[in-house]
């Protein structure tokens, strides 16, 4: 039976032998009646295995596969089984899958960590000494600071040495005295020749005992009319007014003044009425000798910068920080020049 029906599938010719089978299950692959070249050796076996094939299903068609890939080139790949993939040993799983402890992580800088610090990088004992030269803490009446600000401002600014060389050494001597006596005294200044504001202040201090009696409760004690009588617009007797109640109020002291730094101080001190910023300048750099302070809003040394730099307009406060930048950190001291420089213009009186 089976040699009968693999005679029936195999057709002899001539050399080359011709092969055809409908019972193959690759025979799909192929055009009907397509014949194959194949050795004799190969068909007889093929013929047995195709009447095995068909004894045992004689009435079932001849199986074809259900999904084949259309490139018969891909279709010669034999695929893993998955299984045998994801399927390891204990072993295998911890020769190829990392412990999650010792998975490399990306690291952060820490400050307490050195090793990552890169040698061209500042230390942090290094960042603090490049800035030192332009931090000044110390009041100009400091035993050689003076001499520090003139070497700073030559150095910084060429057009201030023809200045400095000129005029005299700066000084910001002053008698030490209570902050509230100091601003007392700019207040009873404010818009008066220097010898009209000096007899004025010799008055009031009479009017109130001495210097030392100068203090929030006797100013308080004395009223409009008396303030006016010694030569004290009611304007200003409103000021001295104000700035003894900000005192008793506690929003003000002597102790508190000393210690606020600059910005602190044009804060809480323009809070009075009748002190602005500008006066908070003028007590800052002359009673508390501040190095650092710029007055943007003096006439003066408004006046100096633009004749100094050759501006044709008076500079704004914005441009007055910009221009004078290079002062930092001793404008006090390039103030002090612009007044010496105007004042030999004849243009303001001596600060």
């Amino acid at each position: 039976m089976s040699l009968r029906l693999a005679r029936q599938s195999i057709h002899w010719s001539s050399s080359p032998l011709i092969f055809k089978s409908p019972l193959l299950p690759w025979s799909n692959k192929y055009p009907k009646n397509h014949s194959l070249s194949l050795p004799l050796s190969q068909l007889t076996t093929m013929g047995k295995r195709s009447a095995i094939h068909s004894e045992s299903n004689p009435k079932l068609p001849p199986e074809e596969p259900t999904s084949q890939p259309e490139n018969p080139s891909s279709s010669s790949k034999i695929p893993l089984p998955p299984q045998k993939i994801r399927k390891l040993s204990p072993k295998n799983k911890k020769s190829q899958q990392p412990e999650p402890e010792p998975e490399p992580q990306p690291q952060v800088p820490n400050s307490e960590d050195t090793s990552i610090t890169k040698p061209s990088d500042p230390t942090p004992s290094e960042a603090p000494n490049t800035l030192l030269p332009i931090i000044s803490v110390n009041p100009l009446t400091i035993e050689g600071e003076i001499d520090l600000a003139l070497n700073h401002l030559r150095s910084s600014d060429p057009l201030l040495t023809s200045l400095i060389d000129l005029h005299r050494r700066p000084s910001f001597e002053s008698e030490p005295s209570p902050p509230f006596l100091s601003l007392t005294k700019s207040i009873l200044y404010q818009q008066l020749a220097p010898n009209a504001a000096k007899a004025i202040y010799k008055r009031f201090v009479s009017l109130c005992g001495s210097e030392s009696e100068v203090v929030p409760d006797n100013v308080l004690a004395l009223d409009a009319a008396e303030l006016r009588k010694i030569g004290i617009s009611g304007r200003k007797a409103t000021y001295l007014h104000d700035l003894a109640n900000k005192y008793k109020d506690g929003v003000l002291s002597d102790s508190s003044i000393l210690e606020m730094n600059d910005e602190s101080l044009v804060t809480k001190l323009t809070l009075v009425k009748g002190i602005g910023v500008w006066s908070v300048h003028m007590y800052m750099i002359f009673s508390l000798h501040k190095p650092d302070v710029l007055p943007v809003g003096d006439l003066g040394v408004r006046k100096g910068v633009q004749r100094l730099y050759g501006l044709k307009e008076l500079p704004l406060p914005l441009q007055m920080e910009e221009i004078c930048e290079k002062w930092k950190p001793y404008r006090s001291v390039g103030s002090w020049y612009m007044w010496r420089l105007m004042e030999a213009k004849g243009d303001v009186d001596s600060a």
